[in-house]
């Protein structure tokens, strides 16, 4: 797991350079089951809760990819 500012910092500075919270959303949302059909984002602290409770800030939390976003991937 690498810390989730760190890959936001990284995203923002080579893809998305229009600020960090939207890059943290998405990543977020990828790492709740509850979202989307499979997890992308294999998530380690506090990604929110299925009654609307808010993620941890990005310095709390790590993430990593998921097996099947590795698998789509090659």
């Amino acid at each position: 797991h690498k810390k989730s500012a760190r890959i936001t910092g990284d995203v923002m500075g080579k893809y998305h350079p229009h600020g960090d919270s939207s890059i943290y959303e998405a990543m977020v949302r990828m790492a709740q089951w509850w979202s989307y059909r499979y997890m992308l984002v294999d998530g380690h602290g506090n990604f929110g809760s299925m009654d609307g409770d808010g993620a941890a800030a990005q310095r709390y939390t790590e993430a990593r990819m998921s097996k099947i976003a590795l698998e789509m991937l090659r």
